[in-house]
Order: structure tokens, then C-alpha cells, then sequence
């Protein structure tokens, strides 16, 4: 459920890619550990992989684990099994389809709240369209500058319509 997409694909879940450097720089960060005056750089197909990559990877997974954990602890709410409750986070921030027992292939989410509603919708929206432009939409700095565009243009503002 969580892991197979290809990179630059549409499938949601964690990109194979990123978690070949997540694994890489893992192995790298032990190996420093064992020998520290070493240098090692994380490389795929024998090209290095600069570190602002590497570190934008690991801020994903990061993300990426924060948004399924408060997912699953807002969707707990509804008190629904263990199974259930953490299949639907996956399947809707994965992409994947139907999830375990409530949210099998027969059975569908009418029974949630409109708040994990929503959640859901965010974790799909999320999992297909990408963590980070899913959090810059809804960054309150991105919400400010929109507003202020449209009052800039005066939008809000219409004048009544006269006969």
C-alpha cells in the first residue's frame, strides 16, 4: 500500500526512488558513525546524488509519516477497528483503492464523520497531486498572498446590479 510508485509517476505512495535514497543515506549515516573521517556520498545507476535531494527526500518521508499519523489519530475518532482505521488513511493518501474490513470491496466510507471526511479528501488530494504542493496551497503565508491579490482586484467588492 505504501510503496511502488515510479518517479515521475501519478501513483501516490512513496516514490521507489526516494526510498532507495532514504535507504542509501541511511547506510551512508552508519557508516559515518563506524568511521567517521570517511567520505561517502549517496549515489544511483554509479551518479551522485547532490544533498539537497537527499535532504528533500528525507523531508518528505518526514511529512509523509507526520500527515498519516495525525490522519489516523483524527479518523480514530470515529471508533472504528484498528484495521479499518489505518487502511483508510492508506488507501486514500496511497491512491490504492479499497482498504481492510469497514472500507473493503464491500464496504465504503458513508459511515465516517464529515471531519474525517474531510481529512480523507485531503490525504487523497495529497497522496495524488504531492506532499509538498498540497502543504504550500494551504500554508497560511500562501492563503494570505491570495486573498490580498483578490482584494487587490477588487473582487470581492461587486457592485449591485441595477435595472
Amino acid at each position: 500500500m505504501f510503496i511502488g510508485a515510479c518517479a515521475g509517476s501519478t501513483g501516490g505512495g512513496l516514490k521507489v526512488s526516494r526510498l532507495i535514497i532514504l535507504f542509501k543515506s541511511s547506510f551512508s549515516e552508519v557508516s559515518r558513525f563506524i568511521h567517521p573521517k570517511s567520505v561517502r556520498s549517496v549515489t544511483i545507476d554509479k551518479k551522485k546524488v547532490d544533498d539537497q535531494v537527499v535532504r528533500q527526500a528525507k523531508s518528505y518521508f518526514a511529512i509523509y509519516i507526520l500527515i498519516y499519523a495525525v490522519s489516523c489519530l483524527i479518523i480514530s475518532l470515529n471508533d472504528f477497528d484498528f484495521s479499518t482505521t489505518m487502511s483508510s488513511v492508506a488507501a486514500a493518501l496511497n491512491n490504492i483503492g479499497p482498504g481492510f474490513e469497514l472500507v473493503g470491496p464491500k464496504g465504503n466510507y458513508a459511515m465516517f464523520s464529515p471531519l474525517s471526511k474531510v481529512v480523507l479528501i485531503f490525504d487523497m488530494l495529497a497522496g495524488r497531486l504531492e506532499l509538498f504542493p498540497m502543504l504550500i496551497i494551504f500554508s497560511p503565508a500562501t492563503i494570505k498572498e491570495t486573498v490580498n491579490a483578490v482584494k487587490r482586484r477588487k473582487i470581492w467588492k461587486k457592485k449591485p446590479h441595477r435595472i
